[in-house]
């Protein structure tokens, strides 16, 4: 009794198994196809709205640091600047009553210069306690007086034979009345003029 023979080749598996059909590799196992998004795989995290999700936060910003440096105290020396003040009240005083001396006139812009050293001086000096252009102006006004007396005195000196301290000190009375006497309206101006000028001054050079 014969023997069935076998076929000489087995019959090709037409899927499966990973072998190649009609000579394509790629035939069991093709790659998916295009969608033309090229995050189809991998989507991105969606927006939140806040620029720094993603990174670091910056220094500075948003409480992360110090975005400002700190402001420096305001200068509150009230003594210092009276001090300051009452000095360049003498020497305005000193000053305007040589100019009187000299000229025998009373000059407007030097009482303006007096109230603007003796403000300027007590400000920069004192800070920006607002007591201090109110005493300014006073000591001002004591300045403008000063430098007026002087002034008499000067004058005095040229037809008595006497010196400018002797008249202060031993004649003082006498060089009172005779301010009053040469007191005027244009007078009772400049002091209000050199009072405004150390107000406004000490306020401007506390800044």
């Amino acid at each position: 009794m014969s023997q069935p023979v076998q076929p000489p080749n087995p019959p090709q598996q037409p899927y499966g198994g990973g072998q190649p059909t009609d000579g394509n590799p790629y035939a069991a196992q093709q790659p998916p196809a295009p969608t033309g998004n090229p995050y189809a795989g991998q989507q991105p995290p969606a927006p939140t709205g806040n620029p720094f999700a993603g990174g670091q936060q910056q220094p500075g910003q948003f409480g992360g640091g110090a975005p400002f440096a700190p402001v420096a105290p305001a200068r509150d020396a009230l003594g210092l600047g009276l001090v300051a003040a009452f000095v360049a009240a003498l020497v305005g005083a000193g000053v305007y009553g040589g100019i009187i001396g000299a000229t025998e006139h009373q000059i407007g812009y030097a009482a303006v210069g007096v109230g603007f050293l003796v403000g300027f001086a007590g400000g920069k000096v004192g800070g920006r306690n607002p007591a201090l252009p109110v005493l300014s102006a006073v000591l001002a006004l004591i300045g403008v007086y000063g430098g007026q007396l002087l002034g008499e005195a000067l004058i005095a000196t040229k037809t008595a034979p006497v010196t400018v301290t002797e008249i202060f000190f031993e004649h003082f009375s006498l060089l009172n009345e005779a301010w009053k006497a040469d007191t005027n309206a244009i007078s009772i101006l400049f002091f209000a003029i050199a009072a405004a000028a150390a107000f406004s001054s000490a306020k401007k050079a506390a800044h």
